[in-house]
């Protein structure tokens, strides 16, 4: 994933090797100092880095190359394509240069004989289908020479598939030393033990395989670790393992076939070995490696299933044929078709046909929409029934679904704030506990059991496996992915785990009023000219003179004039007046349709019976605007906007929650305080101007509250940013979207409730996380340094440890709210 401003560019890039919360913390680390870059952030629990950075200064492949010399590497996938049109090496080379200059690209070769191109690329930031677009913008053909689906490998489907062969291989080859451990101690001399396991390089053949076959990796983890001066888990697993392995090497080539276990079996005096203690070590953290990287899988469903939802193909005319082509060819201004059944490919506008189209699926509005010629369709919306033709206005990235799914993905990706406490402790962990370890070792060795070596070196191992940071490492990310994960199912998209946490301290809401509080889709109601006045040229006027704003009220009177048979003109000026109203000439004529405050800024005198009726009409809950013509007054226009459903009982919902609910808008105090009634506001900003409401955010913020503003149009854009917490209505404007922290899908106000909710649990599940992970170390090292834990079951605990961090996240996928 990919976005880019006029001075930097975002990309997220898949990470394989991390084996705990230190290696993130070092590619986090080392990525910062890199000229250039601004912020990275990397999430172990979804093995991703996200990346600021200038492309001035860095080139992605920079990024890649510092990650990769850390020891670790970076999901890529390669891609074959076969080039038409190029008639010399100059032609191959452009193209080289033209994919490599590619966000997203981090390799590119062109043969010229064989006409194909090999690509390696990031597909997060570029998919195939973009590189063949700009292949075809140089002047040349490019086709998939095979199947981009056929060649795409899930790294983390590879990871699970390889620790499921490893667990296999190293549980056959340490069972025999499992059950020869078992059947050494008195009380198990019941068990039949095999003389041979007895064997000491029977032992040794066994152990040795599981070691530095199966167990090479943490070797290589804990060298490149060291090699850049840091520690983590694979620090403490090698140290651990290879303590007990090469102790019992050396007791067995001193010893020879007597030794074993340090204690007695039928008629032999033997020794101590401790092969069976490496061995079901790296086994158990392979099988706890093996349920975490499942339960890890579990955690992003909600992006697999927004993919989902995805068309495959479109049905688009090309040169008067209906062709069959992959959703991904399809490129804005293609026109379409939509057949019965059949879900809509990408975003457009309708141009010819009607139907009842499914949108639930993004917006959560249960019932069908109907759509007509000039109606906008959502890519991924299932069309009901009748036929529909469609031009392509938002392709790949820029459709609703991917904007969507970019939103849930940056969210998982991205950091709490909370985590970074977790990420300061795991910093200093594992050389805390390698210290612990020592001093355990030369404590029971010097002074609990002096002498005894085999007895010390059991507890320095057991201390240094049971101490592993991933549970630390994993209690933020995995809650973080789990609670926006089941957010975005409910309709609620939070941009970043920043504003999932800071939800759960807003004390004070505040609602926009129109198309937040209310449908904000109000119908005209009442016309009254004034005496005198001709009412045809009056209703022209006025509709001429609305027709150009984009305001709600607007859009009312208009379709209220069209339904009247009223002929619209173009106005020959136009100009909207924020807060106030508009002003336009038409006809020749100057005509001002707003506020009393627009009147009386354009010394327009108002009759006192213009003024009685509008403010009878506000009384009643409408909104009057009145309007003059070259200077004097010519009558009044009311239309009525009516609160949804919801509004109500989410007010109540949010009161409870102690939660003050306040209503701001520009429309009149009596109106507002109407509206509010209704709703169950009891506090009314009435009045304020578009820039007047981020100043009356600043204001709550200033007396100390938390606040979230809560709307949905282009004159709510600078109090969302001022928020502490910005909710847009997903069904309003694009410029509301992109300034708020999260979109609210769906027009139901209960998504308010909803995400404070969503944010409380999710905090307290990510303390629950970070309390039960500092406890299982502050008890379980203290426990294993006093010898009273044997090394594999030390191993099993540190296992059981991140297994139930990433389970007690899981839990918030099946949260349910109340509606």
């Amino acid at each position: 994933m990919e976005k880019s401003t006029a001075a930097q560019q975002q990309a997220t890039l898949g990470i394989t090797g991390m084996t705990c919360a230190a290696c993130a913390n070092r590619i986090e680390k080392s990525l910062g100092k890199l000229e250039g870059v601004e912020q990275a952030n990397v999430n172990f629990a979804m093995e991703q880095a996200s990346v600021i950075y200038d492309p001035q200064v860095t080139r992605l492949s920079d990024i890649v190359n510092k990650i990769e010399s850390l020891g670790y590497g970076t999901a890529k996938e390669t891609l074959e394509l076969r080039i038409g049109g190029m008639t010399c090496a100059a032609c191959a080379a452009r193209i080289e240069k033209g994919l490599g200059k590619t966000a997203g690209v981090s390799k590119a070769a062109v043969n010229l004989a064989l006409e194909v191109a090999h690509v390696e690329y990031n597909p997060s930031s570029v998919s195939a289908a973009e590189l063949i677009r700009k292949i075809e913008k140089l002047g040349y053909t490019a086709e998939l020479k095979e199947s981009v689906e056929e060649r795409q490998t899930d790294h983390r489907q590879d990871t699970i598939r390889r620790l499921k062969r490893n667990v296999l291989f190293a549980a056959v080859l340490s069972f025999p030393l499992l059950w020869a451990m078992v059947g050494h101690f008195a009380f198990t001399s019941f068990i039949w033990l095999p003389e041979l396991f007895m064997n000491a390089w029977f032992q040794l053949a066994l152990a040795t395989p599981v070691q530095f076959i199966i167990g090479w990796p943490f070797y290589r983890g804990a060298y490149k670790a060291l090699r850049n001066g840091s520690a983590n888990m694979d620090v403490l697993v090698a140290l651990g393992t290879s303590a007990a392995y090469f102790y019992s090497l050396y007791v067995t080539l001193t010893a020879g076939s007597a030794a074993t276990h340090g204690q007695e079996h039928g008629q032999h005096q033997q020794v101590e070995l401790y092969y069976e203690t490496s061995a079901v070590l790296i086994t158990l953290i392979l099988l706890g490696k093996l349920f975490e990287a499942l339960a890890k899988g579990r955690s992003s469903e909600a992006i697999k299933t927004l993919m989902g939802l995805q068309a495959k193909s479109a049905l688009v005319l090309r040169d008067g044929q209906e062709l069959h082509i992959p959703v991904e060819q399809v490129v804005t201004g293609d026109i379409f078709l939509v057949k019965p059944g059949e879900k809509v490919p990408v975003d457009g506008i309708v141009l010819d046909g009607v139907s009842s189209v499914d949108e639930s699926m993004l917006t959560g509005e249960s019932l069908p929409i109907e759509k007509r010629a000039d109606d906008t369709v959502i890519g991924a919306s299932l069309n009901k029934n009748g036929l529909l033709k469609v031009r392509a206005t938002k392709v790949g990235k820029e459709t609703a679904l991917a904007q969507i799914i970019k939103i849930v993905e940056d969210a998982q990706g991205s950091k709490a704030p909370i985590q970074r406490i977790a990420d300061r402790i795991s910093g200093i962990f594992v050389p805390i506990v390698v210290g612990i370890a020592v001093a355990a070792f030369l404590l029971w060795y010097f002074l609990i059991e002096p002498g005894d070596f085999g007895s010390a070196l059991e507890k320095a191992i057991a201390v240094l496996v049971i101490a592993c940071p991933c549970a630390l490492g994993l209690a933020t990310p995995t809650s973080v992915m789990a609670g926006s994960g089941r957010a975005a199912e409910l309709g609620i998209l939070f941009k970043g785990g920043e504003h999932l946490e800071t939800a759960h301290l807003i004390d004070a809401v505040v609602l926009d009023k129109t198309g937040t509080v209310t449908h904000g889709k109000p119908v005209l109601t009442d016309v009254m000219p004034a005496h005198g006045q001709a009412e045809d040229s009056f209703l022209r006027a006025i509709g001429a003179a609305e027709r150009g704003s984009e305001h709600p009220l607007a859009e009312a009177i208009v379709s209220g004039l069209q339904a009247r048979g009223v002929q619209l003109r173009e106005a020959e000026q136009f100009e909207a007046i924020p807060g106030f109203g508009v002003r336009a000439v038409v006809e020749g004529r100057e005509v001002l349709v707003g506020t009393r405050k627009l009147m009386s800024a354009q010394h327009v005198w108002l009759p006192d019976d213009a003024l009685q009726t509008m403010t009878s009409l506000e009384e009643a809950g409408k909104t009057a605007m009145l309007t003059a013509i070259d200077g004097q007054y010519a009558g009044l226009v009311a239309v009525a906007d009516t609160i949804k459903e919801s509004s109500k009982a989410a007010v109540a919902r949010l009161r409870q929650l102690g939660i003050e609910v306040i209503m701001i808008t520009g429309d009149n105090t009596r109106t507002a305080q109407a509206i509010a009634a209704e709703a169950g506001i009891q506090q009314v900003l009435a009045e304020v101007l578009p820039e007047g409401k981020a100043d009356e955010v600043r204001k709550l913020q200033a007396a100390g509250r938390k606040v979230a503003m809560v709307g949905d149009g282009i004159n709510d854009a600078p109090a969302l940013a001022t928020a502490d917490v910005g909710m847009a209505i997903g069904t309003g404007t694009d410029v509301a979207m992109e300034a708020a922290d999260v979109t609210l899908m769906r027009g139901d106000l209960n998504s308010i409730p909803d995400a404070m909710e969503m944010s409380r649990r999710t905090m307290r599940n990510i303390r629950q996380n970070l309390f039960w992970a500092l406890a299982y170390n502050v008890i379980g090292i203290p426990i294993a340094a006093a010898g009273f834990l044997a090394p594999w079951v030390a191993g099993a605990a540190m296992a059981l440890s991140s297994v139930s961090v990433v389970l007690n996240a899981l839990r918030l996928q099946r949260m349910k709210v109340r509606q």
